[in-house]
């Protein structure tokens, strides 16, 4: 009997799945109280007869890379609408089927004996909604305004909200931290405290099309704690370091590299007057004439083993 509206009093129809070689015949009828899950839309009463077909056996192949143990085990939900993990079955594994059959993979669902695999899929879910939030509300304002300065990558260091920054005038850190856009919420510093939280964020970020995406915890100069004088009069400032998180990431396609072919001829003296100007611009025709041009490391790293120069191998 065909799929048709006109049921009436017939017996109950019976299909047969086909996943990782196993059959499964079941009644399609304990589909129809779950329509938003995918077998619920290939048997329930919208069915969508173009979402998969039936082989030369009327059998319907579904679940590929699915194993039968874990198919088995989710079937249950369209009985009782719980899903009992039984030993042997990883919460991972679990948790990919139940995506793939589009079912809410939550506390309601689920029962399982190992919690923490189960609560670390739950904090995974939560990361994610959570640093949703942050990006759009914290983070993507300041990548804006760097954006509309002409920057092409931003780097981000998380204060808390007690934190202060006192740097001297004269005297500010030597690492470049001036470069640094500083947020302060004690909200995303604890989010990023966990290492868990920082790989949900890269794969947030990854998603929404950014690249060259870096996190983790390194130190921030807050304020200088002392002076020394050096021989000469030179005076060195010695500033207090934090441990604090910080995102770095580009929205081009590669950080640091033109897409068109540069000629850099790089001068070691500066040019007086116009006639040693139209000098060097000789010299510069005659060194391209003569020597390649610069080759980007980068370039050289993307390159096939066989086009590098065995002295690239040379420490």
């Amino acid at each position: 009997m065909g799929f048709g509206s006109n049921v009436h009093s017939q017996a109950p129809e019976k299909v047969t799945l086909l996943v990782d070689g196993t059959r499964f015949v079941v009644n399609p009828q304990i589909f129809t109280a779950h329509p938003d899950t995918m077998l619920g839309r290939m048997f329930g009463p919208g069915r969508e007869y173009n979402f998969t077909r039936p082989n030369e056996k009327g059998e319907y192949e579904i679940a590929e890379g699915i194993s039968a143990t874990v198919f088995r085990t989710v079937l249950d939900y369209y009985k009782t609408g719980i899903i009992n993990c039984p030993d042997g079955i990883s919460i991972p594994d679990l948790r990919d089927t139940c995506d793939y059959l589009c079912i809410n993979f939550d506390f309601n669902t689920i029962r399982c004996q190992d919690l923490s695999a189960l609560l670390h899929e739950l904090s995974n879910d939560g990361a994610h909604k959570q640093f949703d939030h942050y990006l759009e509300e914290l983070i993507l304002p300041i990548m804006v305004g760097c954006a509309k300065k002409g920057e092409r990558e931003c780097h981000i260091v998380v204060l808390t909200d007690e934190d202060s920054v006192d740097w001297d005038e004269d005297h500010p850190p030597p690492m470049g931290e001036e470069y640094s856009q500083i947020l302060y919420s004690s909200k995303l510093y604890r989010f990023f405290k966990y290492i868990e939280n920082r790989d949900v964020a890269k794969t947030v970020l990854k998603e929404r099309g950014l690249k060259n995406i870096r996190i983790g915890i390194e130190g921030y100069p807050t304020c200088k704690e002392k002076i020394k004088r050096r021989p000469g009069g030179r005076s060195e400032v010695i500033y207090n370091y934090v441990q604090r998180p910080f995102i770095q990431m580009s929205w081009e396609k590669e950080e640091g590299k033109s897409r068109h072919v540069d000629f850099q001829c790089v001068r070691s003296k500066s040019l007086t007057n116009l006639v040693a100007a139209g000098e060097d611009v000789l010299e510069d025709q005659e060194i391209l004439m003569h020597h390649p041009p610069q080759v980007d490391e980068l370039d050289r790293l993307n390159a096939p083993l066989s086009q590098m120069a065995s002295n690239d191998f040379q420490d």
